[in-house]
Order: structure tokens, then C-alpha cells, then sequence
């Protein structure tokens, strides 16, 4: 079982993020499972989500603590000392942000990094900041989790064409930023 950590803020997608991440793992006969959590129920606010992705029926229900993935939609988050917490020796870290992992203080723990432009992909494909879709084709590169073809059908089927696009162009950008 793959345990991931996501964090975002309001209006970022956060949660419809991660049921496509679900959907996509359920259709490649896996299971997931996605548990939102909510402080401040505003845009902007910062929101954090619970995925777990195995190939076995799972049975935790709670919050994940010491996550195998952890994927960042917005890098001012990145100063909050919960951000990074738990994070597993070897775990990997996908960000959303311009600026390299050494000015994002990722973790000498982090195995894999990758950082991807997914708000100037969204604001580039979708004319604003919404960069869940571009974020899960990243987060389908790195991880290996979900088949991306099934991802981006999931993507498309919620949010259209535009969005799978970004998905895709975050899915290409992110192959050569593995480990």
C-alpha cells in the first residue's frame, strides 16, 4: 500500500484531484481510497487530503501520517512545518513551482523530487490557476500508481479537454525528473 499526503489551498482542487486519482486506481482493478480534510473551509485556505493506493483491499481509515508520496499544489506551503512531517526515507516529493528543491527545503530523506510548472501550465491551457489536473499528470510520471491513459480519461471526463491536455503536458515535462 502507497500512502500519499496531499497539500493545496482552497479553489486549488485538492479534492477532486484525488477522487481522479481514486477512480483511475479502481479502474486499473486497484484500490484507493481518499479522505479530505478540511480546517478553514475558504478559498485559499490551506487543505490537505489522504490517498492510499494497494492492490490489496484496505482497511486503515485515518489520516496519514508518515506518507510514501507527498504532492505540494502550492509551494508557499512548503514553509509550514507540517508540510514535509512524516515524510518516509526514500519517500518522494512532487511539487507544484518554479524554483528548484534546495529554495523549497525538500527533505534529504526525499528519494525522488520532482518539480513541474503546473500553475503555469494550467494558466497557460485553462486561462487561470487551477493546477490539480497538470499535478496529476505528474503525479501519474513519478509514481507509476495509475495508468495514465485511464488518468487522463478520468481528467477528461470530469473536466475536458483543455484539463487533460495539462495532464498530459505535466506527464511529459515530469519524465526526466525522476529520482
Amino acid at each position: 500500500m502507497k500512502e500519499i499526503r496531499l497539500h493545496g489551498r482552497g479553489g486549488q482542487g485538492v479534492v477532486k484531484a484525488s477522487q481522479i486519482v481514486v477512480k483511475a486506481a479502481v479502474a486499473g482493478k486497484k484500490y484507493g481510497q481518499f479522505i479530505p480534510f478540511f480546517g478553514v473551509e475558504r478559498k485559499g485556505s490551506p487543505v490537505f487530503g489522504y490517498l492510499r493506493i494497494s492492490d490489496e483491499p484496505i482497511r486503515r481509515k485515518m489520516q496519514v501520517y508518515e506518507p510514501d508520496i507527498l504532492m505540494i499544489l502550492d509551494d508557499s506551503l512548503v514553509s509550514l512545518p507540517s508540510t514535509y512531517a512524516g515524510l518516509k526515507e526514500g519517500g518522494t516529493v512532487i511539487i507544484n513551482s518554479v524554483k528548484t528543491p534546495e529554495e523549497l527545503k525538500v527533505p534529504s530523506c526525499a528519494g525522488k523530487v520532482a518539480v513541474v510548472d503546473a500553475t503555469g501550465i494550467s494558466e497557460e491551457l485553462l486561462g487561470r490557476n487551477i493546477p490539480n489536473t497538470a499535478m496529476l499528470g505528474a503525479f501519474a510520471q513519478i509514481s507509476g500508481l495509475v495508468d495514465k491513459d485511464v488518468l487522463f480519461q478520468e481528467v477528461e471526463a470530469s473536466f475536458g479537454a483543455a484539463n487533460r491536455e495539462a495532464a498530459q503536458k505535466a506527464y511529459g515535462q515530469a519524465a526526466g525528473l525522476k529520482e
